[in-house]
């Protein structure tokens, strides 16, 4: 997102009209604890679940996969915005108001800053994995541009596959086929697409996810010139990062005001955890 485009940012916040509500809806809860005492929770929850498969919403794991000896170097940034060629979404470079940039008096954090560049001179020279596709995305409940990965709302009628398929192909402009998952682990089991249904934030809301993994063969015409199909009022900047690199990327991107979406987080995490206990393919990548 260029930082020369205006700032989305939140102008104002009142109570919400039960009949203005049109995604989600405030509940109250009666339930019985293990001891048997009546208790109320207060909880939020989508009106847009489709009845056919249970599931509010899909992330999406895109994985490039270039010929032989084509892959490029990670992309910072390539704009999608709805009704433009170039993005007119905001460059964040804040999060609730707090500017990060500029702050060359901090030594610690040029301490870090050369540190990171180091490191990514030495990960230039090695293989850091596979590129996946991550998007920035201005969220007004956080007021800040989210770090996510492609995502969406099941459709009526559609599976979690057919709606990871859309979206990609509607927020990115990739045409993509769905990715059967094995591991070390998982041989004696049928690959699978997708990881079990995950809930965001199962304390406050029912809304739940699957993210399903995707295969983006990048020798097709299609995917060498993505034509993103975005709705009005989304702006959408996608880039790509390799998996070997995500975690320091989500400390770079969260230190520059950028807000990062738990899957994400959480990949990143799992990655960089494998890597540091030596198991399978993170394992090897140094």
């Amino acid at each position: 997102m260029s930082p020369s485009a205006p700032m989305a940012k939140v102008l104002s916040t009142e109570p919400l009209d039960p009949k203005e509500a049109k995604w989600t809806e405030l509940v109250k809860l009666n339930y019985a604890d293990q001891t048997g005492a009546h208790r109320t929770w207060e909880s939020a929850e989508r009106t847009t679940r489709p009845e056919s498969c249970g599931v509010d919403g899909v992330g999406i794991v895109a994985i490039l996969r270039y010929p032989e000896g084509c892959k490029p170097a990670p992309s910072s940034s390539s704009s999608s915005s709805s009704g433009s060629s170039s993005s007119t979404a905001n460059h964040v470079n804040h999060t609730n108001g707090t500017t990060y940039h500029n702050d060359n008096n901090n030594t610690a954090r040029r301490e870090e800053e050369e540190e990171e560049q180091r490191q990514d001179e030495q990960d230039d020279e090695q293989d850091e994995g596979p590129l996946v596709v991550l998007q920035k995305q201005y969220r007004p409940p956080i007021d800040a541009i989210c770090i996510e990965f492609p995502a969406g709302l099941i459709d009526a009628g559609e599976d979690p596959e057919q709606a990871a398929l859309r979206e990609l192909r509607e927020e990115t402009g990739y045409h993509g086929t769905l990715l059967p998952m094995t591991s070390a682990t998982t041989t004696t089991r049928a690959p699978t697409t997708r990881t079990p249904i995950m809930f965001n934030d199962p304390g406050f809301c029912n809304t739940n996810l699957v993210m399903v993994h995707v295969d983006v063969d990048m020798s097709l015409t299609q995917n060498r010139d993505p034509k993103p199909e975005l709705e009005d009022g989304e702006y959408i900047d996608c880039f790509t990062v390799p998996l070997g690199r995500l975690w320091r990327e989500c400390v770079r991107l969260e230190r520059e005001g950028y807000a990062i979406d738990a899957r994400v987080g959480g990949l990143a995490e799992g990655w960089e955890m494998a890597r540091a206990f030596g198991f399978g393919a993170a394992g090897k990548v140094r």
